[in-house]
């Protein structure tokens, strides 16, 4: 008849149908469904900008994967970190790299830093219906400004609300304790040194507080990502120096043994 026609509602159609028993329209995507990345932070430095990221996703109150990287460059001078659901993280990262690859062959040059914050904003924008589902996804966008000569670094809301910052920003579940961290120790005119082992220490922190944070791995020699963003371009460290400055932030942490 005509008045059971559900028209473009085909959750209703499905009800009338008889298959509602086993659906759920709430709209929520269950959080143990999908793999969740946290902590980030970045950190602008004398010579450039630091990007960082700790290793673990999680599947509601379960480890699902110990060693996911959630900091990638995006092009030669700049990189995204990504905290929120893993799965349309990474996709948007993909596409992200791809526009300005893409714009580049083009146009014969790189886009703009202002121009590539912009865009990332649209994408996180676009990515808002899922997001109310769940699905969010709220990135660090960081680089190394070849017409100012300088570093720096954009924050984003779950609506692509781009915000940038002077110092330091952080994101995902554990960004309060890591974000305090950096704050207490940030100075002007840091080193690259000292960035690094700031954010050692801070996703460190925030791992001591917040279960969705991994900390450092030593059985496994899992340690998080931490890249550099200067004028020479984008540079991840290696993992052997950052198991060195985490042996000895461990070793700072235990304090003077008794005799």
């Amino acid at each position: 008849m005509p008045q059971d026609d559900p028209g473009p509602d085909f959750a209703e159609l499905l009800r009338r149908s008889g298959f509602h028993h086993d659906l759920d329209f709430t709209g929520v995507v269950p959080v143990e469904d999908y793999r969740h990345g946290t902590t980030c932070v970045a950190i602008r430095f004398v010579d450039g900008v630091l990007l960082a990221g700790d290793r673990r996703a999680t599947s509601g109150n379960l480890i699902s994967h110990r060693s996911i990287e959630k900091v990638f460059p995006a092009d030669h001078h700049s990189g995204v970190a990504v905290a929120g659901a893993a799965g349309p993280a990474v996709e948007m990262v993909k596409l992200f790299q791809l526009q300005l690859e893409h714009y580049e062959k083009v146009e014969g040059t790189s886009l703009s830093l202002e121009g590539q914050a912009n865009q990332l904003g649209q994408m996180i924008r676009n990515n808002l219906p899922a997001a109310m589902q769940g699905l969010a996804v709220v990135p660090i966008f960081a680089g190394f400004d070849l017409s100012r000569r300088e570093g720096r670094l954009f924050e984003y809301d779950v609506t692509g609300g781009r915000y940038e910052e002077a110092r330091h920003a952080s994101t995902g579940s554990g960004s309060l304790h890591a974000g305090t961290v950096v704050k207490i120790g940030y100075c002007d005119d840091m080193s690259a040194a000292e960035v690094t082992d700031l954010a050692i220490r801070a996703l460190f922190e925030a791992a001591e507080e917040d279960s969705a944070t991994g900390g450092p791995d030593l059985i496994r020699g899992i340690y998080p990502v931490v890249a550099l963003i200067t004028a020479d371009g984008y540079h991840r460290l290696d993992d052997n120096e950052l198991a060195e400055r985490t042996a000895a932030l461990i070793e700072s942490r235990r304090g003077p043994q008794p005799d």
